[in-house]
């Protein structure tokens, strides 16, 4: 390509030459054809041949030389490609050059291209271009440079920067070389002459005649007259920035930066350069700092000063600008920082820089306050405009330009604060080379900057300082990351916080070393500079940083003042140096928790009135010094806290809220406690009190988040985001407080034990006990003046601005105290375990517990904190040790439960005087200490092995002292006196550990403790305040006799145990667990503990403690002896019983008789229970032993004693444990209770029934229970004693009985109609299980059954009766059937006969026959007639037989039959009028009649003729038959005559065969039709004449059948007439009006069926008397009817009725016969 190139431009050139320049031609034409002739076959062997060929390059030479634009042109690309390929020979260098600089007055072009062509001379002929060939290519350029053109102005300036950047290119390269060459020269240096190569003199040269024209003066070596000053402050600059280590190593030319540059840099500082020379100066000024500081010492000294002097005094904005731009380089390398230290503050008779330096940077700060938004706390800074933006700067923000501030800087002050939109240039301007004029700069620009210093000062420090203070070891096991806890305490955002856990790596955290302790390391000397830099400039940097801290800075900007706060705190706790340290941390938490924050939320009230300016004292020195500005509350004057206004410059004073920035603060405070905790020491009341503050606004607040204010006034969207931003935040950093604050806790595992007691005495510090209230200021109370810097005051809190007494105040402070003391306590409960109480702090934090909550002076919520904080600190020790070996638990359980009983001495006090309100209070912190106890025993009741007596103790403050052994000795007679409690709502949480010790750690309680159980127990069951307490605490007892009776294997109690002393020789031996007998004397103890609840007057807890007693006695009563059971009947049983007939005759003499008896009424009961489930129990074991007839009549007398207060309720008990024993004794195989026993047992039930006096009708009360219970216990003693139950026995019982029954109330059963009662069946139950073998006792038992029988039958008023629920129907048909049994089984007793009981139970049995449907109640079962009836038959089927046989007086016969005979009526006959009958089965009952009517007939036909029965009788029953057999019903005259009255003469009835008148009316046939008919049979039966031959049963031999059948005939035949003549005399009377309509149907069925049986009968011949004239033996009956026969003939003929006629006719034709006709 270079071949080609060089050919077609000598072709060109060749070609452009043949006119005028002939020597060009041929030298063209010359070096062409040395082109052509090459040989070489690449780039690079052309190259090295042309530059072989000297007079190749004579043509562009001589070019060059003409000034022809087109031939320089070619000429300079043909060189300029020479020169890159390095086909150019060296030897002709000099001539190059030369037609070069010939060249330079061609066009653009050319000049381009020979400023492209120099650097590659320059590099590719290095070693050849030196001194003059060096001028000469230089020169070259400033030609160049010296153009109007700005093209090649500004490429030549970049040339030669190039050039010249190549010139010590070439020194650094020969340096390298290290190949010893000649020297060319000498030059100064700073201590004498110096030899100098080739390269280092042209260095020199070319960079001093550079710093000569730069000074405006004539240089020595290059061919320049001039040099714009800007430029060559550039060249300078590109040398120093390129190759700084030149100037190091070669003191020559540290030795022009001493003589020539510095000098310069000096003057034209302190003159009046103009914008573009100061960046300039400034630029070298800094690279200078930078890299030259050892070399320039004392020049560089003064140029510091000399910045710092134009940074406090200069007023141009852009000066000071780019001062601070310098310094904020400077403070970002702060190795360079240091050395600066190390070279002037550090060393004596220097100038203070850095000292001076961060002073003036104080003046700046507080210069223009109105500029950054100074006021009492931190603001977001607002952007505010006069005349709306400019048009620049919409242009500028139109285009998305943004960081760069236009507006131009007046003092009206647009923008208020400090922010990253307006307070920063996105070019710096000491950047800004291009301009020649100074931009627009933000007024707050230099504050930023300032700001930006400070925060590379700290990061600087801590990047230093925190890695040594990691030891060796933690090194090895991190690595090189770093420690998250105290390493890098710096806030973090907000979105990577995290939170922690307390099982974070917290114990990898050694106690941070001290770098000053670390003389051996190698940078020991820097870390003392450091130290010693923190010492002499801490006052000005905090009073800088307190001034941003309350000034208005956007975000950014307050996150980095807070982060460099934090860590230039951080870094002076490290190197232990504690004023710094403290100063930072007090500004802080000010910071964190403003002052009048506090002031406001102390004094809210209900209405909160405008706070009180703050007191400005010692305001004149403010700006003087930087001292004067740590007190940040004397900047703010007194009109910025006036009332709230909309949009102030600063904050509304009247809010009491926190708002992220203080939550910032806090945190960066919270991070240091972290970070610096174990070297805090007395520090650490900084860190809290902040903290305890904090609580107190947030309490005061509730949370409330608090918006940051804005700085001004001003629509500013931008600012109200950003508020609005933080706001939304807010609980976020909230969060992050809470975590951090956490951590800080959770850091103290760490601590050795010296830092960990400080800081527990220093949160004891926070607690503020409230005194008498004295003199009370009321003005507001500033800081103490910090005068000359030194360390904060730490003996007291932070003051508080307190104008209105508060109760609050100190509640919350002290809450928050109380809880970070239960923190650390949780944190470290490891090291409390390890370590003594007074090693450990345990002792220190227990005892201020202690104090609090006994104190009363303190508010109840702080009293209460501090117990619960007690409470769970000892709740995690005890879980915490639980693990521990035995030795080492039980010593510390021990002192866990001292610590418990300790913190109720104060409580206890006898001389504690306390109002109501207060003793309260003292209630509900001894409630938490017992809930605490009974938290403890849940947790760790099981690895409990020391301390329970100490249990028993703390569970027994609540009563109040009262030996409890000897009341028990007092007369058992009077009542013991109930416990006092020091407050009901004690007994519940006391009562709880005591429940947990009995339910689940009784084997764990050692055996002397038992006895202290029992008399705990016992004090909870005799208190008065807490029945369910008292109640539950007696169930304890069986669950301790359990577990006593369990570990021993018998109860051998003697009667030496109960001896005159009482109980004391129980106590002296229960004390003594390892002696015999031991554990059976803590049993009787209890017995006698429960013994002595039982007669309490409460009614629940006295029944409680009974069937306690009872039940403990029973379920162990098979492991006592005889003996001992006769101790405990004596001293247990027997005094319970005694206890409730005492009781019950006192209440019923006192006048609280109701509730009273009533409540003993139940004792005594449940007393009578529990003695008969004993003796049921037991009895084998009792009857077994020689004392039990004692026993018995002791116990029959209680029971008799019991019965004589007649008390129903007690009676019911009574009997009912009297059948429950005797129930026992029944089912044991073989009864060894003796008769003499049994007999007191039939006298004690026989007496009288168990009712009151009152009488039967006595409704109060519900006997049934009582009677029940009195005839059940009847069943078992009757089965023991009936081999001697005698007759009188019987009777005597059946009269119990019978006044039982009559005597029953109704009781709360529904009714006895369909199902007997309790107590009705179980008297049935007695009657069916008396034995009759004996005489007397068959007629006794049917009579009195009999009476039962009839009891329903003979109600007054049945109504009444069914109101009542006394109907005795069920009763009635259940005794019916035994009635029925008994005689049965005894029919062949005379004696139920002559007693009359036999007629008796017949009576009893007619009644419910005979009034059948007129019977008002009506049973959903078998109705009681029909019972009664089915009853009666079988009893006849019985008893008649062997009745016809015995010799009975005749009037017992008599009244028999007459009973006999109205059953047999009752069973014929029913009243269909009564109210039952329509409901009744009519037709079933009718069947039923019938069918037992014929089995009547079968057994007293033709007996009911026989002579010893009355006439009266059987004419009864002829009337009944009679009656029955009406089918229709007769008219009104005949019905007089019939229904009139029983027994009428049958002669009054001859007026019904005289006519009557007749009727229209049909009357209907009855509904009993088909008994009507059967009756009717019956009648023409009983009057036929029978054979004498016939055999039925008769009542004597002597009379036969036949005489009976005549004379019952006799009594039946006139009724028969009558019965015939009714039928046809209506007949006769109602068929003629009727005309030839046919009769009804039923009357002429009925007619038909008269007239066939008259044709047919054949009566008794001595049944009917004998009509006058006419003799006749069976046909009378018609001669009788003959007169109403004849009348029927006529009407039937009339009526043309034919079946009828020929009947008539045919009777009368048998009449005929027997006229003979």
């Amino acid at each position: 390509m270079t071949a080609q190139l060089l050919a077609s431009e000598l072709a060109n050139l060749i070609q452009e030459s043949k006119r005028k320049h002939n020597d060009l031609r041929q030298a063209a034409e010359k070096s062409l054809e040395e082109l052509k002739s090459l040989r070489a076959s690449n780039e690079v062997q052309t190259s090295e041949e042309l530059a072989q060929r000297l007079n190749f390059v004579n043509p562009f030479i001589i070019a060059c030389g003409t000034k022809n634009v087109k031939f320089t042109g070619i000429a300079i690309v043909c060189l300029q490609r020479l020169i890159v390929s390095r086909a150019l020979p060296r030897a002709r260098l000099s001539q190059v050059l030369e037609a070069l600089q010939q060249a330079t007055s061609a066009g653009l072009d050319v000049q381009l291209k020979i400023l492209q062509a120099l650097p590659a001379l320059l590099s590719n002929y290095s070693a050849d271009v030196k001194g003059d060939l060096l001028v000469t290519a230089l020169n070259v350029c400033f030609i160049l440079q010296s153009s109007k053109n700005a093209i090649v102005n500004n490429t030549s300036a970049a040339t030669l920067q190039q050039l010249v950047v190549s010139v010590f290119d070439k020194v650094v390269a020969e340096d390298k070389s290290g190949a010893e060459q000649p020297t060319v020269g000498e030059v100064p240096g700073k201590d004498g002459n110096v030899a100098l190569q080739a390269a280092a003199m042209d260095a020199y040269r070319v960079f001093n005649d550079i710093c000569l024209l730069t000074e405006g003066q004539r240089p020595e070596y290059l061919r320049v007259s001039s040099l714009v000053q800007t430029f060559g402050l550039e060249l300078i600059e590109s040398v120093l920035t390129n190759h700084a280590a030149i100037f190091t190593a070669h003191s020559e030319q540290a030795n022009i930066l001493r003589m020539r540059v510095m000098p310069f840099i000096a003057s034209a500082l302190r003159g009046r350069p103009n914008f573009a020379t100061s960046v300039r100066l400034a630029r070298i000024l800094y690279t200078l700092l930078r890299r030259h500081l050892a070399i320039l010492p004392t020049e560089s000294g003064d140029a510091l000063e000399i910045l710092t002097h134009l940074l406090d005094q200069d007023t141009t904005v852009w000066k000071r600008a780019l001062c601070m731009e310098v310094f904020r380089g400077i403070f970002a390398e702060h190795a360079l920082l240091r050395r600066i230290f190390m070279l002037y503050d550090a060393e004596e008779g220097q100038k203070d820089i850095l000292k001076n330096l961060t002073a003036t940077f104080v003046r700046v700060s507080t210069e223009k306050p109105t500029i950054i938004g100074l006021g009492h706390q931190s603001t977001i800074p607002v952007a505010t405009s006069n005349n709306g933006p400019s048009s620049d700067q919409v242009m500028l923000e139109a285009s998305g330009v943004t960081g760069i501030i236009s507006s131009s800087v007046g003092s009206d002050g647009d923008n208020t604060g400090i922010s990253s939109q307006w307070s920063t240039m996105r070019v710096p301007c000491i950047d800004q080379l291009d301009k020649t004029d100074a931009p627009t700069i933000p007024e707050s620009y230099v504050y930023s900057l300032t700001l930006s210093c400070i925060t590379s000062l700290s990061e600087g420090l801590a990047k230093f300082i925190l890695p040594l203070t990691v030891s060796s070891e933690g090194r090895r096991k991190r690595g090189p990351k770093p420690e998250p806890g105290r390493n890098s305490p710096a806030p973090q955002s907000d979105e990577t916080h995290e939170k922690m856990e307390r099982s974070a790596s917290f114990k990898r955290n050694p106690v941070p070393v001290n770098p000053l302790t670390l003389e051996s390391h190698p940078l020991y000397a820097e870390i003392k500079v450091c130290a010693a830099f923190i010492e002499e400039c801490w006052p000005a940097i905090l009073a800088t940083c307190s001034t941003f801290l309350y000034a208005a800075l956007d975000s950014e900007y307050y996150h980095g003042l807070v982060r460099a706060f934090q860590k230039f705190a951080h870094v002076a706790g490290l190197l232990q140096l504690a004023t710094p340290r403290d100063a930072f941390l007090t500004t802080l938490g000010k910071a964190a928790v403003p002052p009048n924050v506090l002031t406001a939320c102390t004094n809210a009230g209900p209405a909160r009135p405008p706070p009180s300016p703050v007191a400005a004292e010692g305001s004149g020195n403010i700006f003087s010094n930087a001292r004067g500005l740590l007190s940040v509350d004397s900047l703010v004057s007194p009109s910025l806290l006036s009332a709230e206004k909309q949009r102030q410059p600063s904050m509304d004073a009247s809010s009491a809220t926190l708002n992220t920035r203080n939550l910032l603060c806090l945190r960066a405070l919270l991070n240091l406690g972290i970070a610096l905790g174990p070297t805090l020491a007395s520090s650490w009341s900084i860190v809290l009190e902040t903290l305890q503050q904090a609580d107190f606004v947030m309490f005061s607040s509730g949370k409330a988040a608090g918006r940051t204010p804005l700085a001004a006034k001003g629509p500013d969207p931008q600012a109200e985001q950003e508020a609005s931003t933080l706001l939304a935040n807010f609980s976020t950093e909230i969060r992050a407080v809470e975590t951090a604050a956490s951590r800080l806790f959770e850091s103290t595992v760490d601590f050795p034990n010296s830092a960990f007691v400080e800081i527990v005495g220093a949160v004891c510090n926070l607690l503020e006990h409230a005194e008498p209230p004295s003199e009370a200021s009321s003005r507001p109370q500033s800081p103490p003046s910090t005068g000359g810097l030194r360390t904060p005051s730490l003996s007291s809190k932070r003051v508080m601005s307190i104008s209105v007494p508060s109760s609050t105040v100190p509640n919350q402070e002290n809450q928050f105290a109380l809880s970070k003391l239960g923190d650390l306590a949780s944190i470290n409960i490891e090291r409390l375990l390890a370590y003594p109480p007074d090693v450990s702090g345990w002792k220190r934090l227990v005892t201020e517990l202690i104090d609090v909550l006994g104190s009363v002076s303190d508010t109840a919520p702080v009293r209460a904190r501090a117990a619960e904080t007690l409470v769970r600190i000892l709740l995690e020790e005890a879980s915490a040790v639980a693990s521990q070996p035995d030795e080492v638990r039980g010593q510390i359980q021990r002192r866990l439960l001292e610590t418990f009983r300790d913190s109720l001495i104060p409580l206890q006090a006898a001389e504690r005087q306390v109002s109501i309100a207060r003793h309260a209070i003292d209630v509900d912190i001894h409630k938490i200490i017992l809930e605490g106890l009974k938290s403890l025993l849940e947790n760790c009741g099981e690895s409990l092995i020391s301390g329970w007596e100490l249990t028993f103790e703390i569970i027994d403050t609540i009563f109040i002292e009262r030996n409890i052994r000897a009341a028990a000795q007092d007369d058992k007679s009077s009542q013991h006196p109930n416990l006092l409690t020091r407050a009901v709502k004690l007994i519940r949480p006391a009562f709880a550990s005591l429940q947990l010790i009995c339910s689940d750690f009784l084997p764990s309680l050692p055996n002397a403790c038992f006895l202290n159980l029992v008399d705990t127990l016992y004090k909870f069951c005799t208190q008065d305040d807490e029945l369910n307490v008292a109640l539950t605490t007696v169930t304890f007892f069986w669950a301790i006799s359990d577990f006593l009776s369990a570990n021993s294997k018998s109860t051998s109690i003697t009667e030496d145990m109960i001896s005159e002393s009482g109980e004391q020789a129980l106590v002296k031996l229960a004390v003594q667990p390892f002696e015999e007998g031991s554990g059976a004397a803590l049993w009787m103890l209890l017995l006698l503990r429960l013994t002595s609840v039982a007669a309490d007057q409460r009614l629940e807890l006295r029944n409680s403690a009974i069937q306690t007693l009872m039940r403990i006695m029973s379920a162990y009563g098979e492991s006592l002896s005889p003996e001992a059971w006769s101790v405990c009947m004596r001293a247990v049983i027997f005094s319970l019983l005694s206890s409730a007939e005492r009781e019950l005759r006192a209440v019923e003499k006192s006048s609280a008789k109701d509730k009273g008896e009533d409540e003993w009424k139940d004792t005594a009961t449940v007393v009578i229970q529990g003695v008969s489930d004993l003796f049921g129990s037991h009895l084998g074991l009792l009857t077994a032993h020689q004392s039990f007839p004692a026993i018995w009549r002791d116990l029959i007398d209680h029971f008799q004693a019991l019965l004589d207060l007649e008390i129903l309720d007690i009676n019911t008990a009574t009997y009912s444990a009297v059948r429950d024993i005797l129930q026992r004794c029944v089912e044991q195989e073989k009864t060894s209770i003796e008769k003499d026993s049994l007999d007191l047992a039939w006298k004690l039930w026989s007496q009288e029934i168990p009712v009151p006096k009152d009488g039967p009708d006595d409704k109060t009360s519900d006997n049934q229970k009582c009677l029940l219970v009195w005839v059940e216990a009847l069943l078992p003693l009757y089965r023991l004693i009936q081999v001697d139950f005698t007759v009188e026995r019987v009777r005597r019982m059946l009269t119990l009985l019978r006044d039982a029954m009559q005597h029953a109330t109704p009781g709360a059963y529904a009714s006895d109609t369909e199902y007997v009662t309790p107590l009705q069946g179980k008297i049935l139950e007695v009657f069916r299980m008396v034995h009759t073998d004996l005489h007397g006792v068959p007629s006794a038992m049917i009579a009195q059954v009999a009476e039962f029988v009839s009891l329903a039958f003979t109600q007054e008023d049945m109504a009444k009766a069914t109101s009542e629920k006394r109907t005795f129907v069920a009763m009635s048909k259940e005794s019916m059937s035994i009635l029925q049994s008994l005689i049965v089984k005894s029919a062949a007793e005379r004696d139920i006969y002559e007693t009359g009981a036999f007629a008796n139970a017949l009576s009893a049995l007619a009644k419910p026959v005979i009034l059948k449907y007129q019977f008002k109640i009506v049973t959903k079962s078998v109705q009681p007639w029909r019972v009664a009836t089915e009853s009666a038959l079988e009893v006849l089927k019985a008893a008649l037989p062997r009745l016809l046989n015995m010799e009975l007086p005749r009037e017992t016969v008599q009244n028999i039959w007459q009973i006999i005979i109205s059953i047999a009526n009752g069973i014929i006959s029913a009243e269909l009028a009564a109210p039952t009958a329509p409901i009744a089965d009519i037709a079933g009952d009718q069947a039923f009649d019938i069918s037992s009517y014929r089995q009547l007939r079968e057994l007293i036909i033709p007996t009911v003729g026989a002579e010893v029965v009355l006439d009266e009788t059987r004419k009864a029953y002829a009337e009944g038959l009679f009656r029955t057999s009406i089918i229709h019903s007769p008219a009104p005259a005949e019905a007089a005559v019939i229904y009139g009255g029983t027994g009428s003469d049958p002669v009054r009835l001859n007026s019904f065969f005289k006519q009557r008148n007749g009727r229209t009316v049909d009357p209907a046939p009855t509904k009993r039709s088909l008994m009507s008919e059967v009756c009717l049979e019956e009648l023409f039966s009983l009057v036929e004449a029978r054979d004498d031959d016939a055999s039925s049963p008769t009542l004597a031999t002597a009379e036969s059948a036949h005489d009976q059948h005549v004379r019952l005939a006799r009594t039946v035949a006139p009724y028969l007439i009558l019965r015939c003549a009714l039928t046809l005399r209506g007949y006769v009377a109602d068929q003629p009006l009727r005309g030839r309509m046919p009769q009804p149907l039923s009357q002429r069925k009925e007619l038909s069926r008269i007239l066939q049986c008259l044709i047919d009968l054949r009566s008794e011949s001595d049944s009917i008397p004998d009509a006058p004239n006419v003799d006749s033996e069976t046909r009378k009956h018609l001669l009788r009817l003959y007169p109403l026969l004849v009348s029927a003939v006529q009407v039937a003929g009339t009526a043309g009725d034919g079946k009828v006629l020929g009947l008539i006719r045919e009777a009368l034709n048998v009449v005929g016969q027997e006229f003979g006709l």
